[in-house]
């Protein structure tokens, strides 16, 4: 029996869901039976009907049938053969099912109304034309009594009827079944939660953002549900059906967070990759009426999970292809509804599952307007096409030219095509971590994407020169981009080396990111030089303004200012361009050349004097040619008498002179 959550005066002669007409037919039975695939009538009177319905059976009698429903009745009378007593009907909607409930109606058998068969049942009597024409109280008008005063009222009831209409297109949409349980919800789900009374399923326990609470009782009026206390039962809707209840609760009102909060509840159940895995709903013998008797109304059944068909194989990419263009386009249009990082997800599929690109490109700005709020997982989204690169580098770029047409349109203190309150415009036009928070997102997808050898040089320094140079008060993270692309491209030429060098700027590297450039054998010497001689005028810098501070006339100026000063100025003059500084680093360059010869011959020099002091280590210990000279010089100023000994030493230190020549080093200067 029938026991609805609520009721209307009106509407309680409904309330017991058991549904009886009179027996004017003359044919008396106790209900129906079934035979296999067919149906007979529990009576002595033989059938002379039967009835067809896909592979199910029904055999029947004319006159209960012909005499409520108009169809039938055409059927018969106005049928070429005399003797009709056969017939086939195939898309006859809800079913064997509905069907059999419509002739024991016609029988006068007690029929128990549900809301899991009550839809199916209204578009059957629909079809059969059991209109008040033919009988007071028929078929149709006692359906849409107890769809209008029960169904309606409960909220369980608009649910399971909704999810029931999903194979009675386009009956249930004709008939408006779906429109009103979609407002029916969407009331509802708008109400205040304080005075919820009313069964809901509510988040899984497993959920940290919702408290857990009993599924099965009735809110008790000491605990107030939470805001998304609605979010688990309507996830279970076709995407069609909750686009229709999203739609509705817009109207009334709701606000855009918790619209974007069961939008992304909803993809989490039904995409792949999603956190959800089964959800609870009515059984499937209330669906087939094998338990109708016993329920209790509410939802039980079970329901497939995230991206899983019911064969369990998985969810077409037609079927996905349409979740995810139905879920952009109900997305708010309100800042911060969702988050960037679901917004990236849904590109990532966008992209695979070749949604609409009218879709994809809202989609894109929508992702521009809070890209700061990304992480580098979630732009590393491959690309589709096998033949470019690994990663979709030009969906970045796009990204990134959304998110400075926003931040433009939002510094003027307007936002075409978007509402949005000023409080929030204003609030982001004076945010300036924004740009430096996506400056460092795009250097650290740089350092990813650089180790793709597809990566053209174009493409790599087009997204490093899509940020304005205000954006990055550092280009640490910029120069390990490059660094990194030229360790995957070691055969680029000198001048894509020096092309690729331009996206940085030097005065903006720490003095851990120059001790490496001065070390690195991949940059050309042009960008060696220039980083070491911004050091330089950092450091002049530094000593110009301590100087300053100490109040006495500084010696040392301020070098060069900014980037633009220190291309068009050189050390000798600040007017005379660009040329004169080609010609002094050419100098520079020469000289680095000289030093570096000098350094290798004074290495080489310093080797071979080592290994002679090894030799001479080893041999016997014999006096030199210097200590021969100090002797004689010794002995003549002791004994003057003795020069023929001095001459025999002095010829003796010539022949070890001639035989050791003596090697002269070499001077710097």
């Amino acid at each position: 029996m029938w026991e609805c959550e609520s009721e209307s005066v009106t509407g309680r002669e409904y309330a017991t869901g058991v549904l009886t007409s009179l027996n004017r037919t003359g044919v008396m039975t106790e209900g129906f039976e079934q035979r296999g695939k067919s149906w007979f009538v529990a009576t002595d009177i033989p059938s002379d009907f039967t009835v067809q319905i896909g592979d199910i059976s029904f055999h029947l009698h004319k006159y209960p049938l012909v005499s409520r429903s108009g169809k039938l009745n055409r059927f018969v009378y106005e049928s070429r053969e005399m003797e009709l007593n056969k017939v086939v009907i195939d898309d006859l909607p809800g079913g064997a099912e509905a069907f059999e409930l419509a002739a024991k109606f016609c029988y006068g058998v007690a029929v128990d109304l549900t809301a899991t068969n009550i839809s199916g049942l209204r578009c059957a009597a629909e079809y059969l034309e059991m209109t008040e024409d033919l009988e007071e109280g028929n078929l149709i008008f006692k359906t849409e009594a107890f769809l209008s005063y029960v169904v309606l009222s409960s909220w369980r009831d608009s649910i399971v009827v909704l999810k029931s209409c999903e194979n009675l297109s386009p009956w249930a949409e004709n008939l408006q079944i779906v429109r009103r349980c979609s407002e029916s919800i969407a009331w509802k789900a708008c109400a205040n939660p304080k005075g919820i009374r009313w069964h809901y399923t509510g988040k899984p326990p497993r959920s940290v953002s919702s408290p857990k609470w009993n599924e099965n009782k009735e809110s008790s009026p000491s605990r107030v549900p939470p805001p998304d206390w609605w979010f688990e039962d309507v996830s279970i809707l076709r995407i069609d059906h909750f686009v229709r209840v999203i739609t509705a609760i817009k109207v009334k009102g709701m606000r855009h967070e918790l619209i974007g909060a069961v939008i992304m509840h909803y993809a989490s159940k039904w995409l792949p990759g999603g956190s959800g895995s089964v959800v609870s709903g009515p059984d499937e013998s209330s669906f087939n009426g094998g338990a109708a008797g016993n329920w209790k109304g509410g939802l039980h059944m079970i329901v497939s999970g995230p991206g899983v068909d019911e064969d369990g194989t998985g969810l077409h990419t037609k079927d996905q292809r349409q979740i995810v263009e139905s879920l952009i386009s109900i997305i708010p249009p309100q800042k911060d509804s969702v988050s960037c990082s679901f917004m990236l997800r849904l590109l990532r599929m966008a992209g695979v599952l070749k949604v609409a690109p009218a879709l994809t490109t809202e989609l894109e700005k929508r992702v521009g307007m809070q890209l700061e709020q990304a992480t580098l997982a979630d732009l590393m989204i491959p690309c589709c096409n096998k033949n470019e690169t690994l990663y979709d580098v030009d969906l970045l770029q796009r990204l990134l030219e959304h998110f400075l047409v926003q931040e433009q349109s939002e510094s003027r203190g307007s936002s075409p095509g978007r509402s949005s309150s000023f409080s929030e415009t204003a609030q982001r036009g004076m945010n300036p971590n924004a740009k430096m928070r996506v400056a460092r997102l795009v250097d650290s997808y740089l350092t990813e994407v650089s180790r793709d050898r597809n990566l053209s040089l174009t493409k790599f320094q087009v997204l490093a020169e899509a940020l304005p140079e205000s954006a990055r008060t550092s280009d640490d993270g910029l120069y390990r981009a490059v660094d990194s692309y030229l360790k995957a491209h070691p055969n680029l030429t000198e001048h894509e080396r020096k092309r690729l060098c331009r996206v940085m700027d030097c005065q903006k590297l720490s003095i851990d990111a120059c001790m490496h450039v001065a070390q690195n054998e991949r940059l050309p010497l042009r960008v060696v030089v220039q980083v070491l001689f911004a050091e330089l005028v950092k450091v002049s810098n530094s000593l110009a303004n301590s100087s300053m501070k100490d109040g006495g006339e500084s010696q040392y100026q301020p070098l060069i200012s900014n980037r633009k000063s220190l291309l068009e100025g050189t050390p000798q003059s600040f007017q005379e361009g660009w040329a004169a500084a080609k010609k002094d680093i050419n100098n520079l360059k020469f000289e680095l050349e000289t030093v570096k010869t000098k350094y290798l011959e004074l290495q080489n020099e310093l080797e071979t004097l080592q290994r002679q002091g090894d030799s001479s280590t080893i041999r016997p210990k014999r006096s030199s040619a210097w200590n021969i000279g100090w002797m004689k010089i010794g002995k003549t100023s002791k004994a003057p008498e003795n020069r023929g000994g001095a001459g025999e030493q002095g010829e003796n230190m010539e022949q070890q002179t001639k035989k050791a020549p003596r090697r002269w080093r070499n001077s710097v200067s």
